[in-house]
């Protein structure tokens, strides 16, 4: 199955049309004529069944045939990840998150961060396109990136972590999740959270927590949380 993503539809909807880059992938690319059928989501669970009346490079337009509402998963998982100072292995976090499941990424500037600029329009790409490929109804939400003092200070609900690689007492990440929860979990860069940015998680009541014997990567720490979540709640 191929799955269409536009933010534009809705349940109310019953013709939709393309834009002319996407009209011009369903047609040059993906070859489809009209009459075929075409699956849709707006990215807030919402799927949509469609028939292509009008396929044309530069116009295209369908008709709803039938449309579903897909549930939320269990639980909602919200990672504060510091960019990597190669851009390509935050990409290839946020397109694993995107498929394993993921509601909520914020990019955190911290002490120790070699990157601080991050191209947020090709990241929503990436996340779109991991979605589409994972035939999820659920786009998940990327923030603008935000100094790590300043994220911190907010108010958050969740269950707060901080993964960190200090020698203090930690508990595994995986024993203390509980299923059926909301998660918010820190992930810091390549030379791990400052002294000072532990002793401020610690303040804000953050939990301290370990992924494992192995020193990780950023993308690596992140997918690994992003599963240990995933795993607790299947």
């Amino acid at each position: 199955m191929q799955l269409f993503y536009n933010s534009n539809i809705s349940e109310n909807d019953t013709s939709f049309s393309f834009d002319k880059e996407e009209s011009r992938h369903i047609v040059k690319v993906l070859r489809k004529k009209s009459g075929d059928s075409l699956h849709i989501t707006n990215g807030i669970g919402w799927l949509f069944i469609a028939k292509l009346t009008i396929a044309d490079v530069k116009h295209c337009s369908v008709e709803i045939i039938s449309k579903t509402f897909k549930e939320k998963r269990n639980y909602n998982l919200h990672l504060a990840v510091a960019p990597t100072k190669m851009n390509d292995r935050y990409e290839w976090f946020l397109e694993k998150a995107t498929e394993i499941g993921i509601n909520t990424i914020t990019p955190i500037i911290c002490d120790h961060s070699e990157r601080k600029v991050v191209k947020i329009e090709r990241l929503e790409k990436i996340i779109q396109s991991a979605m589409k490929q994972s035939l999820q109804c659920y786009l998940p939400k990327l923030n603008p990136p935000i100094a790590y003092k300043s994220f911190i200070a907010q108010h958050f609900s969740e269950q707060k972590f901080i993964a960190h690689c200090e020698e203090t007492d930690k508990k595994s990440l995986k024993s203390q999740l509980k299923s059926d929860e909301d998660y918010l979990i820190l992930i810091g860069p390549e030379g791990d959270f400052s002294v000072k940015e532990i002793a401020q998680a610690l303040q804000a009541n953050f939990f301290p927590v370990t992924l494992g014997e192995t020193r990780l990567r950023t993308e690596t720490a992140a997918i690994a949380a992003c599963h240990s979540v995933a795993f607790i709640n299947d």
